[in-house]
Formats: C-alpha cells, sequence, structure tokens
C-alpha cells in the first residue's frame, strides 16, 4: 500500500482536494485536469468497479481497512491518512464520511449509446447538481434506462451531483446530447416517442396519458429549474404533458416531477 501520513492542510500532495465547496472553482480544476471526487465508501468503491481509474485517497484510518481490496488493486495511487479534523480543513466541509477519492474521468458514453434503449430521462438545461443526481437516482431506481443530458446541464460527476445520486451515476448510463438544436429529432428518428413534461396551456394530465397505450421507446424531457423547458423543445415534441396539482401549487421541484412521470410512465 501506497501509504503517506499528511499533517500539513496546505500539503500541494492534497490539492486534488481542496475547497471543494467552491463550486465553480471545482468545476474548472476538475475539467481542466480530468478528474472528479467520490465521497463515502460506497460510492467510491461504485466508481472504481464502474471502471474509473484512482488519482489518490484521503482517507481516516478507520477507512483503509474496508477500502484496502481496491487499494491493494491501484498500487499507484497514494493513500493520503489524514485525520478528519485535517480532512475537514483541506476540503472547507464536514467529511462526515472520513473518504475521499479523486479519481480520472473515463471517456464519455457518446449520445449514440444511448439511441438502442427503451425508456430515457432528457434533462435540459438542469443547472443544479443536487437535482442532476437526483434524477439520475430516480431514473435508475424505478427502472428507466438511461439518462441525456444538455450540453448546459450540471456535470453528473460532480461531487454533490455523485453523492446525491448514491453512486447510481456509475451504473445507469448517460451522455451529453450531441447537440441541442436537434436532440429531439435525433431521438424521434431512433424511434423514441418523446413526451415534455410542461406547463404549457394544451398539456394533458399525466394520469390520462398514463393510461394509453405505452410506445415501445419513450423519453420523457424536463427543463429547469426556473423556467422549465425550452418553447423549442416543448413544439419539436410528441406530447405534452402536465402533473394533476392541487392546493395552489403549479409544479413540483424537477426532480420530484421527473419521479413522478418516471413511476406512472414505467
Amino acid at each position: 500500500m501506497n501509504r503517506v501520513a499528511v499533517t500539513d492542510a496546505a500539503d500541494p500532495r492534497l490539492s486534488d482536494y481542496v475547497a471543494l465547496r467552491d463550486t465553480s472553482l471545482r468545476r474548472s480544476l476538475e475539467s481542466e485536469r480530468g478528474l472528479f471526487i467520490a465521497e463515502g465508501e460506497k460510492v467510491i468503491r461504485r466508481a472504481i468497479e464502474a471502471g474509473h481509474r484512482p488519482r489518490s485517497f484521503l482517507l481516516a484510518e478507520r477507512w483503509i481497512g474496508g477500502l484496502s481490496d481496491l487499494i491493494e488493486r491501484h498500487p499507484g495511487a497514494p493513500v493520503y491518512v489524514v485525520t478528519e479534523a485535517l480532512a475537514e480543513r483541506v476540503t472547507g466541509f464536514h467529511v462526515h464520511r472520513g473518504a475521499l477519492a479523486s479519481l480520472h474521468r473515463a471517456e464519455p458514453t457518446p449520445m449514440a449509446d444511448l439511441l438502442g434503449l427503451g425508456r430515457l430521462v432528457v434533462a435540459e438545461d438542469i443547472v443544479d447538481h443536487t437535482n442532476v443526481g437526483a434524477i439520475i437516482r430516480n431514473a435508475a431506481g424505478l427502472g428507466w434506462d438511461g439518462v441525456l443530458l444538455a450540453p448546459r446541464a450540471a456535470d453528473p460527476l460532480y461531487r454533490r451531483s455523485v453523492k446525491v445520486s448514491m453512486g447510481t451515476v456509475f451504473s445507469l448510463p448517460w451522455a451529453r446530447v450531441d447537440d441541442w438544436a436537434t436532440a429531439i429529432p435525433t431521438l424521434q428518428g431512433a424511434g423514441f416517442t418523446v413526451v415534455a413534461l410542461a406547463l404549457t396551456a394544451d398539456a394533458v394530465s399525466l394520469d390520462h396519458y398514463a393510461a394509453g397505450a405505452r410506445p415501445d421507446k419513450l423519453a420523457v424531457v424536463v427543463g429547469t429549474e426556473g423556467d422549465g423547458l425550452s418553447r423549442r423543445w416543448v413544439e419539436q415534441a410528441d406530447a405534452v404533458v402536465q402533473i394533476p396539482m392541487e392546493h395552489g401549487v403549479d409544479s413540483l421541484n424537477v426532480a420530484a416531477a421527473t419521479a413522478v412521470a418516471c413511476w406512472a410512465l414505467r
């Protein structure tokens, strides 16, 4: 085991883990270095088993035993052993699980690889990492086959997305759409019926739509946290549906709405 005890929060060897709360900084660094951060023993294990090669580990002593099999398979990745207090100073937050790993990003999955699947969730410009992680977790848990993300949607491999997804970003196929303008016609050309979740005057009730015949290939499209789906994607869709609401509430959080739609159209 390439074990290294570290006692200084300013040690340059820990640079991958510095200031993880600074979202804009992390996005820049992770893109530039081709890395991402996994938190917690289960998530680290899922990431490595999915083919992401570890750069290093940042572990409190008590977590080394549980990850020893992975560590031994990757002897070139140093194991930085720290106290939990030091981990908090380095990362800028309480690392309550006591275990982090920096991993190399694998080659991205192309959109074409998902077009042969049967049930897809398509997220337009959802910029909140928590929502992206939750949407992927919802899709996986409710039996959908994959997730497509528009170019401006948040990064599923950002630490918060990974954590909220409970590691399903490593087990459920996901990809970026090739081109925002032609994404919906591309899905339709691959045989998908595209259903947009949107609050439009002509939207039909999700209950009503779900009671009809289910297409062999279905893509449910959801939009941004504030404005919802773009007009272009709504107009290109084969159907527009909305979730019936009560008590004066007009909509749900996008992750919750996705879960409802995935359940109804599973």
